[in-house]
């Protein structure tokens, strides 16, 4: 973990200069910079360009950027080059431990089922119990990770007792496919594409585990000078919550072809997802600093990091 430090700390240091530039234009260009993963409700927000045409009277042009997953995503938003963006639970408290200036401006429900442990459909494995000494892939610092981590703890292992291999999603696959790795760690929509691909079964998925929140994060920065624009950012991710769960049939059909999702795939994520963004509340920052204590006496974060010094202030 030590090494994942330093990598974002160089990361951090190479973009310094971007970050200046940075800072001092983006008041005055009006752009808003957001990250996105490969599904999501921000990416669905991308899709049907209602941002852009609730931002367009102020005159604001948002720019979009995808990300492989949220450790990314946030080393993006640490050095600047976004202000907003979605993670899972982890992402956040890496990012935080190394000091990034993020902020949680608000979450969706949990949807436990939406992340799980997968081996390949004729692995000799069968239950949790039965991953000691072998090779596990996950995205570090991702929100696997801790899946992972409390997966084992309730079939009696520990972390330790897992070989576990760092691979973003594609390379991942790529080995599961291979059996380079035992099992894999993985979220929506790469669970369902590697299921309906592979016949991958899943060993565990977050239920009765982990929560599995996804978080909406901001920097300090943006959300500080643009509060309004903040604001505007979570009351349509919140129209688009709505529609899909008024509209969860047609998700699939309407959107596969724009995400480069097949429809079968993308139905199944969209229905293990639960919809509905909320202003981050005290049971959440309870559940979130648990989940940074945990990796913080696991060694896999630096120092002991205050969730709540991080989440956005009620409006006045």
């Amino acid at each position: 973990m030590n090494a994942f430090i330093r990598y974002l700390a160089k990361l951090a240091l190479a973009g310094t200069i971007a970050l200046g530039a940075a800072t001092a234009t983006h008041a005055d260009d009006k752009i808003v910079r957001i990250g996105f993963q490969k599904y999501g409700t921000l990416i669905l927000l991308k899709t049907k360009g209602l941002l852009e045409e609730k931002l367009k009277p102020q005159g604001y042009t948002v720019e979009w950027t995808e990300f492989p997953a949220g450790p990314q995503l946030l080393e993006a938003l640490n050095v600047g080059s976004i202000d907003f963006g979605t993670t899972g639970e982890a992402p956040p408290i890496f990012a935080q431990a190394a000091g990034a200036p993020l902020v949680y401006v608000g979450y969706e429900p949990p949807a436990p089922e939406a992340e799980a442990i997968l081996v390949p459909k004729d692995s000799p494995l069968k239950t949790v119990a039965d991953l000691k000494g072998k090779k596990v892939a996950l995205n570090k610092g991702s929100n696997v990770h801790y899946l992972l981590v409390k997966a084992l703890e309730k079939a009696g292992l520990a972390y330790s007792d897992v070989e576990v291999s760092f691979l973003p999603p594609a390379d991942a696959r790529a080995a599961f496919e291979k059996q380079a790795v035992d099992a894999w760690v993985i979220w929506e929509p790469f669970l369902a594409a590697a299921e309906a691909a592979t016949g991958a079964r899943q060993l565990a998925n977050g239920n009765g585990v982990v929560d599995n929140h996804e978080f909406y994060l901001a920097s300090r920065d943006f959300v500080d000078t643009q509060p309004e624009v903040v604001d505007t950012l979570v009351a349509s991710l919140g129209e688009i919550d709505t529609w899909i769960n008024a509209s969860r049939g047609d998700v699939a059909e309407q959107f596969s072809p724009a995400l480069g999702i097949p429809a079968d795939v993308l139905a199944v994520a969209v229905q293990r997802r639960s919809y509905g963004v909320k202003p981050i509340t005290p049971e959440v920052v309870a559940a979130q600093q648990k989940i940074a204590d945990v990796f913080f006496e696991l060694g896999l974060i630096p120092t002991a990091i205050s969730i709540a010094d991080a989440v956005r202030k009620p409006q006045s």
